[in-house]
């Protein structure tokens, strides 16, 4: 027997390749699904099923097109009810893998169709658990995102259920199991999950909060509902297209992939009124961008702040790419069900400038540089980062506005006076500077590298800002 996880880290995802004796199982596929098939080929394996956890909510899953391309079957847990062809498995319910074996174990909590797939081995001994959102290293999954989509489902209901599926599905299992989730650290589909994507189901015993023998029923519900944040907007619409089906990937990549002269992409850009968006880093957006553009560098949490920033999934996008990351930033727009790409700009930012067509520019500063700003005290500064960022450590004075919330906030920013923007690392405030040249701002400066340069000055000695002196 086989098993591997591949973990996609611009998502915290994790999907899962089963093999036994010619035949192979995929776990919760990303939507570009070759990679699967070729493995399998590789390996001489036809793959026999493929294995949903539930209807994800971060990303569009590929079971049906890897369904379609080689014929597996899709299988879901009790109470999954989608709008194709599949297999509801039911609870306790084996399928056979060459010579090993899958054991569907109905965990609900984190949704109601929740199932964890335990793994048996060719041996008959049980060797791990695939727990989807069940289960993480270090916490399990929020039981508040359902209650987006079904609105009788409440936090409290699916927090009861999961507490009860912990104590009697997956603690009484052997310590020696291996457990496999769906994510690890930087999803949003939990709040502190670890670092590491394995652990044996005994450590997790010890360190797990949520997995605390001595909590109560209402004391776990506190537990984990406490310190919840509002999940990203795109969420619930994920979770209806993996309930309701979509389009192949292959045929979205092909509306997709239309390279676009400037003068192509400009008639384009105001005739669909597509939304411009530069994949990018922040230092090559700040040198030069189309004017209303949006910059969401594909070096950071790309589909994550595609899907807080990018309010509308049906938004037809133009991209603005690096050379030879066309197609790259399509599919990372489609992992999240952002389908409606519609050209890109052929040659990317050089073609548009060697042909004349007009830039902007953001401001930028280094930390020395506003360490050295004798007008300092006087210069709002904005910083970018999320609330818990901010308590943590901050610059006396400045002005918190986290980058999901600022399109509400924006007549907090001042247009009669120069200001500062910062996140942590320039990530965040590139997209924020980005939106705020959109909406006509220009009298400001982003600092490179945020706020981990800012802590390398003298800044902080004096104008350190911890929790306990805000208390």
């Amino acid at each position: 027997m086989k098993i591997k996880q591949i973990y996609t880290g611009c998502i915290a995802h994790a999907a899962y390749y089963l093999e036994s004796n010619g035949e192979a199982a995929i776990f919760d596929p990303l939507r570009e699904v070759q990679p699967y098939i070729d493995k399998a080929f590789k390996n001489n394996a036809k793959i026999k099923y493929v294995f949903l956890t539930h209807f994800h909510a971060d990303f569009v899953s590929g079971h049906l097109d890897l369904a379609n391309k080689t014929n597996a079957k899709i299988v879901y847990g009790p109470t999954a009810r989608p709008a194709y062809e599949i297999i509801t498995a039911e609870d306790g319910q084996l399928f056979e893998i060459g010579n090993c074996k899958v054991k569907a174990i109905h965990t609900p909590g984190h949704t109601m169709e929740s199932t964890t797939y335990l793994i048996i081995d060719e041996n008959g001994k049980e060797h791990g658990i695939i727990t989807g959102d069940t289960l993480f290293i270090g916490d399990v999954g929020r039981p508040d995102l359902a209650q987006h989509v079904v609105a009788d489902l409440t936090q409290d209901k699916l927090a009861r259920l999961l507490y009860h599926s912990l104590r009697e599905k997956i603690m009484p299992l052997p310590d020696d199991l291996i457990v496999y989730p769906n994510h690890g650290a930087g999803s949003a589909c939990g709040k502190m999950m670890s670092k590491e994507t394995t652990d044996t189901l005994g450590n997790q015993k010890k360190t797990n909060y949520a997995l605390n023998p001595k909590l109560t029923e209402d004391e776990f519900v506190k537990a984990v509902l406490t310190g919840l944040t509002n999940p990203p907007g795109y969420f619930p619409a994920n979770v209806l297209m993996n309930i309701k089906g979509y389009e192949s990937l292959d045929e979205v990549l092909k509306n997709a992939q239309k390279p676009l002269k400037p003068a192509e992409f400009e008639t384009v850009a105001n005739e669909a009124r597509a939304l411009v968006l530069d994949t990018r880093n922040a230092a090559d957006f700040a040198k030069g961008f189309i004017p209303n553009s949006i910059n969401i560098g594909l070096d950071g949490n790309f589909a994550m702040w595609v899907g807080e920033m990018v309010t509308d999934i049906k938004q037809e996008i133009l991209l603005v790419t690096d050379i030879g990351k066309e197609e790259e930033s399509m599919i990372r727009l489609s992992r999240i069900g952002y389908d409606h790409t519609i050209g890109y700009l052929n040659g990317g930012i050089a073609s548009w400038k060697n042909e004349g067509f007009e830039l902007d520019t953001v401001n930028r500063i280094t930390a020395k540089e506003l360490e050295n700003n004798a007008d300092f005290n006087e210069t709002p500064i904005f910083d970018v980062r999320k609330k818990s960022e901010f308590l943590s450590e901050h610059l006396v004075g400045a002005v918190n506005v986290p980058l999901n919330e600022i399109n509400n906030h924006l007549a907090e920013f001042p247009k009669d006076k120069k200001f500062i923007l910062h996140c942590a690392g320039g990530y965040r405030s590139m997209i924020a500077a980005s939106i705020l040249k959109q909406r006509g701002w220009d009298n400001f400066a982003d600092v490179i590298g945020g706020f981990s340069e800012i802590k390398n000055t003298d800044l902080l000695k004096s104008d350190y800002v911890c929790p306990t002196t805000l208390l």
